[in-house]
């Protein structure tokens, strides 16, 4: 994400001119990739993907393998494999000529929100959004996603506070960089508040992280009230994220061409 700062003169009559500065924004523009939960589609975030366009973004959902068309392998599909997924989505978006490769942000719920956690270990993303974030314990990696909620150890797993070293998508998260949004809901019946504290505890060198309780929600955010109240929180955050990042940019732009002295006064 850059802009780019050109002096010109704008005729006034047939004999004089001013002079003036443009400034824009480089014609890529920042990619958004959804992850939609276990038993979710990419249906579920049309919406918000629509918010975040009007945001000047290029935004992209998808199915995961296990789902919709591919429902038949619903009781097959494992981990690698919704991972490979997600690789596959997010190499394609980055792949679009008129998408900033350095300007990706990855949003996810519950299970894909598990899933961009571990993608952010092995693709750059600049900007994370979990929503109720899942957790899985690390055994069994091969094994079928579905057969994962029947283990008789994960409860247990979710309710006792875990060091980011002790699983793979919190020891991701240690390492990530970036900004990062971290949404709960208040009656989660599923995700225990210590899985959210345990996220939030691992983004230790996160530039920024943002964390948000729902009112009212149960995990599949089934309230229209609460799917709301997320879009706002969602669509209020990527805005102060990108909008603010580009800002941010166009201020040291024009600093940089005083400092050089291409401008002469900045007021």
């Amino acid at each position: 994400m850059d802009i780019e700062l050109d002096h010109c003169r704008i005729g006034v009559t047939a004999t004089e001119t001013v002079e003036a500065t443009v400034l824009s924004p480089q014609r890529e523009l920042p990619g958004v990739l959804f992850v939609h939960g276990w038993g979710g589609s990419q249906e579920h975030d049309l919406g918000r993907a629509r918010e975040a366009a009007a945001l000047g973004c290029v935004c992209l959902t998808f199915d995961l393998r296990g789902h919709r068309a591919m429902a038949a392998s619903r009781d097959t599909v494992t981990r690698p494999q919704n991972l490979q997924d997600l690789c596959a989505a997010y190499d394609w978006l980055v792949r679009q000529p008129h998408v900033d490769q350095e300007a990706i942000a990855v949003i996810g719920i519950s299970y894909g929100g598990y899933l961009a956690a571990l993608l952010s270990r092995i693709r750059s993303i600049r900007w994370l959004a979990l929503r109720t974030p899942a957790i899985y314990l690390d055994r069994d990696w091969e094994a079928p996603k579905r057969q994962l909620n029947a283990d008789p150890e994960l409860p247990s797993y979710r309710r006792r506070p875990l060091a980011a070293q002790h699983n793979h998508a919190l020891q991701a998260c240690a390492r990530f960089t970036g900004d990062v949004l971290l949404v709960e809901a208040e009656h989660d019946e599923i995700i225990p508040r210590q899985v959210i504290e345990d996220y939030a505890s691992a983004f230790a060198k996160a530039r920024s992280m943002t964390r948000r309780l729902i009112r009212g929600a149960g995990h599949a955010f089934d309230d229209k009230s609460a799917q709301k109240d997320y879009t706002d929180v969602l669509v209020d955050w990527m805005t102060e994220m990108i909008v603010g990042s580009r800002g941010a940019i166009a201020e040291r732009k024009v600093r940089e061409y005083k400092d050089e002295g291409r401008i002469d006064a900045l007021r």
